[in-house]
């Protein structure tokens, strides 16, 4: 018989829906019962692509002794963290205070009101290896809530203090420029040199921390920021984490040397890195990096991308019930789809061996020396390597397809859309590939139409015609990105009309005006035992941090003082917090380079049809440029919508006799330069190789 997930739509919870586990959603049923029988809660928060997850779910919540004692003693609660990461928060703040660790799947039990007593992650049926076993968990919390409730009450009171935000000290002033130049050598110092990467093993992308260092460059004539950021970017295309034959980032790395990942895909992931490569590509012109972001975009726009234009949030890690069995080869196996001669060169090149480098001797592709070393070793052009390769990739993916695929997580949510909508409208700039631009504005259109209620609320997600929760702090901050974006990329002003409008709602459901800085709940949400304002950058940035660039870039836009001065506060708000470790909130800091300045606001003016305005265009898109913002002002095709939303702009019109680009800093604008060699020259840029 299935339970109350049966009736769901999030794929984590359909999992769940035939457990012998009495499962509730989280909502008003479950938390009444709970109060109205004074039984403890079970809660456990998940995602549909965790493998821990899997393992637990078939060794616990499939069997029957411990559904017995679930359903006997305790209301249990499924949680599917990426359609509540409110809750997801909030729990994993206790996970973290009891234990100082935390991870998925978590599992914490609480009283009726919602207060946390005792938290962990994976548990076993059986305790096994110095970890205790979930039946025992199970008849040791009944005991102690029959035996000592007050007791058991009371922890939770003192964990839900210890979770409340940190009390706001005060005004603040706005970090200073030591702020960035601490973080950047807090990351040199936790820099791995040999493989790239921050810290040891197990090894996560962060490539906020890469853009961050980006900006960096050129500060200081000892500065290696970029050093940093190209090994990075090197060793994890070349390592195990890279999809070799499907294309696509997994997760992290187990190890030190990007060898051997955790296997499942995420959508934020491929979004973050395009650009962190986009952004490389930019500012050194080097084309292994505008080929690494191509192929991320080859992977989302093929295996991740739904008919109606949004993007999937996951590929799974375990297909047969086996992590990463649908990833990896024998060499048997290679050489049954190549032949033994093209075979044994693939098996060579990307370290497929008899003995393998993963479980039960099979191998994870990677490049343990680049092709121009490989190449040659053994005599051969590198061109020539390259096709076969290439050749031998296409012909082992189309092997791969025959097998049993992981578990797709087809859910569509907004922030994470909103990350590939900003990674597909940057690739697009770098590029000049309209395909990107097109899925953009396409997932950009999906979103905006079908994912809003008639007033214009956000939603978080939808999946089979179907759309829920109302949308966090992240969903805004990410949606508005990505429309800014993908306003600089096509200059459709309904891109910056909806970004203004969105940013106007965020300041309005999530702003603290008192305060400053933006909560991760909008003020129309349930009451939870936590109201939290989130800044730190974990996986992904915090809505903290991605709406602080935000309200500068569109102040700089719009000339809204209401926008500069809310980014103000948030930097005011946050400020003391960050300088306490400013390397654990590289997206903020991206912030705070572009307030410290100087910022330009470039606007090209000019007659839409002339092929100088697209050239100009194209230099302006091609250029690594932080600390600006672009804008374009038609003369052919005007239909004044733009004027209304950045005044400034309609001056520079008749100042323009023929396509011009304005440089204006602190809304005064310089000479125009015509010339696109002249344009080149003061971007610092140069035409890509």
């Amino acid at each position: 018989m299935p339970n109350r997930l049966i009736h769901e739509k999030s794929p984590y919870l359909l999992q769940h829906a035939h457990n012998p586990v009495d499962w509730y959603p989280w909502g008003e049923a479950a938390l009444l019962k709970a109060g109205r029988e004074n039984k403890p809660i079970f809660l456990s928060i998940g995602y549909a692509t965790c493998h821990w997850c899997h393992v637990m779910a078939h060794e616990s919540f499939e069997d029957r002794e411990v559904a017995a004692l679930l359903n006997e003693h305790f209301v249990s609660i499924k949680v599917d963290r990426e359609e509540r990461p409110d809750l997801d928060n909030i729990y994993m703040s206790a996970c973290q205070a009891l234990n100082r660790s935390g991870g998925w799947p978590l599992s914490v039990f609480m009283t009726p009101g919602q207060k946390p007593f005792f938290a962990g992650t994976y548990f076993p049926k059986h305790g096994r290896m110095g970890m205790p076993g979930f039946v025992d968990i199970l008849s040791q919390v009944v005991h102690l809530w029959e035996a000592q409730p007050d007791r058991v009450r009371q922890a939770g009171e003192e964990v839900t203090r210890a979770i409340q935000p940190r009390e706001f000290s005060g005004s603040s002033a706005v970090p200073k420029e030591e702020v960035l130049a601490r973080a950047q050598q807090q990351l040199k110092e936790i820099h791995d040199v040999q493989w790239g990467g921050f810290g040891g093993a197990p090894k996560f992308p962060t490539p906020h921390h890469l853009t961050f260092l980006l900006r960096r460059h050129g500060q200081g004539p000892r500065s290696d920021a970029l050093d940093i950021v190209e090994r990075t970017l090197h060793s994890m295309r070349r390592g195990g984490i890279f999809d070799q034959i499907g294309l696509g980032f997994h997760r992290y790395s187990v190890d030190q040397r990007w060898l051997v990942p955790h296997f499942e895909k995420m959508l934020y992931d491929q979004a973050m890195l395009s650009m962190a490569y986009a952004e490389a590509y930019q500012l050194t012109r080097n084309e292994f990096y505008a080929r690494v972001f191509r192929e991320i975009f080859e992977y989302v726009l093929g295996d991740m991308t739904d008919p109606r234009g949004g993007f999937h949030s996951a590929e799974d890690a375990d297909s047969e019930g086996q992590e990463g069995k649908f990833y990896v080869w024998t060499p048997d196996e290679v050489l049954a789809a190549l032949g033994k001669e093209d075979g044994d060169l693939f098996c060579r090149f990307y370290g497929i061996t008899p003995g393998g480098n993963f479980e039960e001797g099979s191998s994870i592709p990677h490049i343990p020396k680049p092709a121009s070393v490989f190449s040659e070793m053994i005599g051969m052009r590198v061109h020539e390597l390259e096709g076969i390769l290439e050749s031998g990739r296409q012909k082992l993916l189309a092997a791969r397809e025959q097998r049993i695929h992981p578990l797709k997580d087809d859910k569509i949510l907004t922030s994470w859309n909103g990350l590939m909508i900003a990674a597909l409208a940057k690739g697009f700039q770098a590029s000049g590939n309209s395909a990107y631009l097109d899925a953009a504005a396409r997932a950009a259109d999906f979103v905006l139409t079908v994912l809003r209620d008639d007033s214009g609320r956000l939603y978080r997600r939808y999946r089979l015609g179907e759309v829920a929760q109302r949308a966090y702090l992240d969903d805004h901050a990410f949606l508005v990105w990505g429309l800014i974006e993908l306003y600089e990329a096509s200059f459709d002003v309904r891109y910056l009309e909806e970004a203004v409008n969105l940013t106007r709602q965020t300041l309005d459901l999530f702003g603290d005006e008192r305060e400053g800085g933006f909560f991760f709940t909008g003020k129309d949400a349930e009451s939870l035992i936590v109201r939290d304002k989130p800044i730190y950058d974990g996986a992904i940035p915090s809505g903290n941090a991605a709406a602080l660039l935000n309200l500068l870039r569109l102040g700089r836009m719009t000339g809204n003082t209401d926008f500069d001065q809310a980014a103000e506060g948030c930097l005011r708000r946050f400020g003391p917090l960050v300088e306490e470790y400013p390397s654990g909130y590289t997206q903020f800091l991206i912030g705070l380079d572009f307030a410290l300045g100087p910022t330009r606001e470039m606007v090209v003016v000019g007659d839409s049809r002339e092929a100088q305005t697209g050239e100009m265009i194209r230099t302006l898109h091609r250029a690594f440029r932080p600390r600006s913002v672009l804008m374009f002002r038609a003369t052919d095709n005007d239909d004044g919508r733009l004027t209304k939303i950045a005044p400034f702009v309609e001056p520079l019109r008749s100042l323009a006799g023929k396509t011009a680009v304005f440089a204006c800093e602190n809304y005064a604008c310089r000479t125009p330069v015509t010339d696109v060699r002249d344009l080149e020259a003061s971007l610092g840029s140069r035409p890509p190789t």
